[in-house]
């Protein structure tokens, strides 16, 4: 698919066929996230594959708010259906230790320094490479958060270390029916010449 196909069609998905994905396209897509640019080279990323049904059944009971999963609404019986769900974690302690290094000087470590929290910020664009992997690969993927009171179960579930946050999960799978063309709620996509301001605001 070319490029600008890819970025064409990406879309949240949030409906999957029960077709099984091809576990070397997984593979692709996480070697792809590799790819993303990281301050420092840190790549202070790591990535929580379950791809196994039992393992998904374990995300969604792990992160499902409570009472969700008695009486679910259309979104997350639609997410459910996904048979592979990824979680990009960021790792801060790796940008802080990476940046007191000799080339780059900072020893203080202060957190101060990092008025835009590059870990989360590199392992966003790792999670777009994977998003637009899985649009070339003709699949759907939809990214979304893992709601704040239940972070500490999600890293109970599968022992996550504390150094890791997790920056949301991509859930992975055939699309099924139309993916439409509007976003969140019918909102489209804004104009370019709403959102780029040239030579000044």
């Amino acid at each position: 698919m070319e490029f600008q196909d890819v970025v064409r069609r990406r879309r949240m998905v949030r409906t999957y066929s029960d077709e099984p994905v091809d576990p070397d396209v997984v593979e692709r897509i996480l070697a792809n996230a590799l790819h993303a640019p990281s301050a420092g080279f840190t790549q202070g990323w790591a990535f929580l594959l379950l791809d196994t049904a039992a393992d998904v059944d374990r995300f969604w009971s792990a992160c499902t708010p409570e009472g969700a999963a008695e009486t679910p609404d259309s979104w997350l019986r639609g997410m459910r259906t996904a048979p592979v769900v990824i979680v990009p974690l960021s790792n801060k302690s790796a940008y802080l230790g990476r940046y007191a290094e000799a080339d780059k000087g900072w020893t203080d470590r202060d957190e101060a320094r990092w008025p835009v929290p590059y870990w989360h910020m590199d392992t966003a664009m790792a999670s777009l490479l994977m998003l637009l992997t899985a649009v070339d690969a003709r699949l759907g993927a939809c990214f979304f958060g893992i709601p704040g009171e239940r972070t500490a179960a999600f890293r109970a579930e599968f022992g996550v270390p504390e150094e890791y946050t997790p920056v949301g999960a991509i859930t992975l799978g055939h699309r099924t029916g139309s993916p439409g063309g509007r976003g969140s709620a019918g909102r489209g996509r804004r104009p370019v010449e709403e959102v780029v301001h040239r030579g000044g605001w």
